[in-house]
């Protein structure tokens, strides 16, 4: 009979849906508290079946044949429980057995599998496991170095105290991108690299990033896995990279440079102080109208400032001015001449 199919009893009733052997069914249920009341059901009864396997009902000792007895619940459920028992016991020797047989395997070394997440994580313990595969990372590396380093000495993934490493990863044709934490205010800008003064390349910096990060042809990434530096993850996954990756260039667009040889300077008296207000204005996302009537000119003059900022750093939109103007670190020289605000 088809699962799901409904059958017909002799009686004309209309049965439930078939199930397992070990289903104690709702129908099933009250004839057994009807045979217990009554004492008896008769063999051919709608669901007697369903009893069966449970050893709920039995034939009449006194030999009067069409009728079942209903087996006693004290009786009937310790020794239902005792055949379960009895099975947990077989499954679980089934299970040491095969403990026994397998351990000679799992104590073998494992074969990576290339499709599986381990093989594409290691956690390397101890500062000389991961210098070591930092280093042979970075002698392997050709093309692109993206870094993000710590305000604090720790965690550091880059070995600092071999700079001449960068050096031949930049003479190899690498181009490195640094992201690094902002110098304090009363401090100047650095007139080096992050990563060492033979190392040519860009720094940008941000006033908040994440403790530390190396990425290197996007193929491998390096991500510190505790504060002290003594823990790190080596990361192989494509899709990982991919994100950490996407990631430092959405950071990337977002940083100012680091120091003043990453952006050659402007010409001398290329930007009025006037024209500098204007552009500081223009950082803050105020439209032309809102710097006139802040500065008190007019829209055209506005516009007249704003073209010549534009022609100075070469811009060609509205939208990469304002990111020229964050790059060039025209404003953060000597303070312009600054408007009182709107009232």
């Amino acid at each position: 009979m088809p699962d799901g199919a409904m059958r017909e009893t002799d009686t004309g009733r209309t049965a439930h849906p078939p199930h397992g052997h070990d289903v104690l069914c709702e129908q099933a249920r009250d004839l057994y508290a009807r045979a217990l009341r009554d004492g008896r059901v008769a063999a051919d009864a709608p669901h007697a079946d369903c009893l069966r396997p449970f050893g709920l009902l039995r034939a009449d000792p006194a030999g009067e044949r069409g009728w079942l007895l209903p087996a006693a619940p004290a009786v009937a459920l310790p020794r239902l429980l005792a055949d379960i028992e009895r099975r947990v016991a077989r499954h679980r020797a089934l299970a040491a057995r095969l403990a026994t047989a397998f351990e000679p395997f799992i104590r073998a070394e494992p074969v990576p599998d290339p499709d599986s997440a381990a093989a594409h994580l290691t956690v390397l313990k101890g500062v000389p496991r991961i210098r070591t595969a930092v280093r042979q990372a970075l002698a392997d590396a050709r093309e692109e170095l993206l870094t993000i380093q710590p305000s604090r000495p720790r965690p550091r993934l880059l070995p600092h105290d071999e700079p001449w490493r960068i050096a031949e990863f930049v003479a190899r044709g690498g181009q490195p991108r640094t992201l690094a934490r902002a110098p304090l205010a009363c401090a100047p800008p650095p007139l080096t690299h992050p990563l060492g003064p033979a190392v040519d390349g860009e720094a940008r910096t941000l006033d908040e990033l994440p403790p530390c990060l190396i990425v290197l042809d996007r193929r491998v990434a390096f991500l510190p896995a505790d504060e002290h530096g003594e823990i790190a993850f080596e990361v192989r996954s494509p899709a990982l990279i991919s994100y950490v990756a996407s990631a430092f260039d959405i950071l990337w667009r977002l940083a100012r440079p680091l120091y003043r040889e990453d952006t050659p300077p402007l010409p001398d008296q290329a930007v009025s102080p006037v024209q500098l207000e204007i552009a500081r204005l223009l950082t803050e996302g105020l439209t032309d109208t809102d710097i006139a009537g802040r500065t008190g000119m007019n829209v055209r003059t506005v516009r007249v400032h704003i073209a010549k900022v534009a022609q100075a750093l070469g811009s060609t939109s509205r939208t990469q001015l304002g990111f020229l103007i964050s790059r060039s670190g025209m404003l953060e020289g000597p303070s312009p001449r600054r408007f009182p605000p709107a009232r």
